[in-house]
């Protein structure tokens, strides 16, 4: 197969752009692998770079004496200095001692600016309780077990025996022969439920 001075011409081109391409992928890959972010893909540990701290801000406090506050930095480093200043640091305000649990005495007023006091020291009663919304109806006695009752709520019926818990609310306390004791055990609240007819 004869290459021609067209096929050659290409060849050459070709030639040329590869070994540029191959220049510039290995100047890509070595460059990378110097950088801090491929350093740190790797197990190497990455270089510390040391930054040079910034210059503290000064601030003057409510005595008239200026502290260094330091300026915010991105740096992780712990500066010892600012440390050791802020142990230092000794409190001077306004004479009141802010560890001492003892309040100012408020003056109290000479005359008593409202005289009926009954009415605005009481408190509200606190809500009655709800009511028990179960009705008792009938019974259940099989020969040599305990009394159980039959108790509904809405179109809910349980059947429950003394000390069983009915709908996760309701606890039965004693089983009578005309009526029940219940107790709300969330709210606290006794009630006595008479049997209904029906």
């Amino acid at each position: 197969m004869k290459i021609g001075a067209e096929n050659r011409t290409k060849l050459i081109w070709a030639l040329v752009l590869g070994a540029l391409a191959v220049i510039f992928a290995g100047r890509a890959l070595f460059s990378n692998s110097n950088s801090p972010a491929s350093a740190n893909t790797s197990n190497a540990p990455a270089p510390t770079q040391v930054t040079k701290p910034r210059p503290a801000a000064r601030r003057s406090s409510a005595s008239g004496k200026t502290a260094r506050v330091a300026a915010p930095t991105l740096d992780p480093t712990l500066q010892l200095d600012l440390l050791k200043q802020s142990e230092d640091t000794k409190y001077a305000g306004s004479g009141r001692n802010i560890f001492v649990a003892k309040a100012e005495e408020i003056p109290r007023p000479k005359a008593p600016a409202n005289t009926d006091t009954a009415k605005v020291n009481t408190p509200p009663p606190p809500p009655p309780p709800p009511p028990i919304l179960l009705k008792f109806f009938g019974f259940a006695n099989k020969p040599g077990e305990p009394r159980k009752i039959f108790l509904s709520q809405g179109e809910d019926v349980f059947i429950a025996g003394e000390g069983d818990i009915v709908d996760r609310r309701y606890r039965i306390l004693h089983i009578g022969p005309g009526s029940v004791e219940v107790e709300d055990v969330l709210n606290n609240n006794r009630q006595t439920i008479p049997l209904t007819q029906g």
